[in-house]
């Protein structure tokens, strides 16, 4: 018997490149995504991070700078959310 996972739930939030860095904070302290991915304007995939429960602390400090970065050069941008059930 063979069971079939659901598909994960996404959610999209349009933001500006200033507001990038606190939205991304606030999802992963929300602590139930699965991955994030970064888009312009135009839904080009900029970044996409793969989230574990294992990812804490100095481990997501890589990431939090490729995310500055984005932001410095982003103007909008959205953020796709992959969500655990």
């Amino acid at each position: 018997m063979t069971t079939q996972t659901p598909p994960p739930r996404t959610e999209e939030f349009q933001i500006r490149g200033d507001e990038l860095l606190a939205k991304v904070r606030e999802l992963i302290h929300e602590g139930n995504i699965r991955r994030l991915s970064i888009r312009n304007e135009a839904g080009t995939t900029l970044v996409e991070i793969p989230l574990t429960l294992g990812l804490v602390g100095v481990a997501l400090v890589p990431v939090w700078a490729a995310i500055g970065a984005l932001a410095a050069l982003a103007t909008d941008c959205s953020i796709v959310v992959e969500r655990r059930d």
